[in-house]
């Protein structure tokens, strides 16, 4: 049965990896141990730059790869001999994810499930999308962070002149 597992590769070099990963079942002819391999990312949008806004492919998880496959010793062996893959998560045996878990990270490709913003990812100039409040729907440029009350200002374009509004971590999206 297959079941979904997760491999840690190097950073960067994902689309490489599965391309090859893709390449080496279809030579060994053992496509029927595998399904999908995904590299879990979301489209954000991005307002503030040069060029104007457009869309960006974010990754969800840096440096991971997410693989339907039977855990048999072929295609084990297949993924961590492959160039740049470091290990499955799980140790010596691979340790498959639970359907919720697959389920919530379709979601959060899909856009249906917002990954909320981590106080570290937050910083001075970064752009972000108010969810919350009067403000709900205006992006704006991170100004000052209070991690210690969990409050940041925003400076929104208002009337065409830029104003801080002062909120709370859980009202931005980033």
């Amino acid at each position: 049965m297959k079941r979904w597992y997760v491999v840690q590769v190097y950073a960067g070099y994902e689309d490489q990896i599965k391309n090859d990963l893709q390449k080496r079942i279809k030579e060994t002819n053992l496509e029927e141990l595998f399904g999908e391999i995904l590299i879990p990312s979301t489209r954000t949008k991005q307002f503030f730059r040069m060029g104007g806004g457009g869309e960006l492919d974010e990754q969800l998880f840096p440096g991971y790869l997410l693989i339907e496959m039977e855990s048999v010793p072929e295609a084990i062996r297949v993924v961590v001999t492959r160039p740049r893959v470091i290990r499955f998560l799980g140790g010596t045996e691979p340790a498959p994810l639970t359907m919720k878990e697959v389920e919530r990270i379709q979601a959060q490709i899909r856009g249906e499930v917002v990954v909320p913003i981590k106080k570290h990812d937050m910083e001075i100039g970064k752009e972000v999308e108010i969810k919350e409040g009067p403000f709900a729907g205006f992006v704006g440029l991170v100004e000052k962070i209070d991690e210690e009350n969990e409050k940041l200002t925003v400076m929104v374009s208002i009337l065409g002149r830029m104003t801080p509004v002062e909120l709370n971590f859980e009202q931005i999206r980033g």
